[in-house]
């Protein structure tokens, strides 16, 4: 059995939690508790340790989906959950005030991960938020000389989320078929 680990990081509310949960093929683990902070705006509970989920990708191997928390104050998290993993997916929602400030900070944040692994970009909430579109996203990651696949996704749709894994799979390997 081979298995892979990829890790979703992004802000709060940006849809992690709820990527995983579609695309997971286990019920997912979670470690939700109460917003006690300014969190507590944007939803009424946030992930304080991970979340997880496990997808079959093909007979003999497993993707193992780790959520990281979105608040800076669980970053020490940030670094264990990354260990050992082949990729990044960065889910950035776009009916968030300063998206840039959001891109800025987690590109730096998991610089070090990046350099050594792949990312793909998934954006939640332009169905209700279109602006900034797509191509805002790509100038801010090739500011910092980045240019992974972006992609517009609703995280409750497992075909959305599936087609992020897919390309990250893809950038990792580009003989993989879809």
């Amino acid at each position: 059995m081979a298995d892979y680990k990829i890790v979703f990081t992004g802000p709060v509310g940006a849809g992690k939690t709820t990527a995983i949960a579609s695309l997971s093929d286990i019920p997912p683990i979670g470690t939700d508790e109460a917003a006690t902070d300014m969190t507590r705006e944007r939803k009424p509970r946030t992930t304080v340790a991970m979340d997880y989920g496990l997808m079959k990708i093909a007979d003999h191997e497993r993707l193992h989906l780790y959520g990281t928390p979105g608040q800076e104050r669980f970053d020490f998290m940030w670094d264990i959950l990354t260990e050992g993993g082949i990729g990044l997916v960065l889910m950035l929602d776009n009916s968030r005030k300063h998206p840039q400030q959001d891109v800025d900070f987690f590109v730096t944040a998991f610089r070090d991960y990046i350099a050594k692994t792949q990312m793909v970009v998934g954006v939640t909430r332009m169905d209700t938020h279109p602006a900034p579109g797509v191509s805002f996203y790509h100038r801010c990651l090739a500011a910092h000389g980045l240019n992974p696949a972006v992609f517009e996704v609703d995280a409750r749709r497992r075909e959305d989320v599936g087609t992020l894994v897919k390309a990250l799979l893809h950038s990792l390997d580009p003989g993989l078929r879809p």
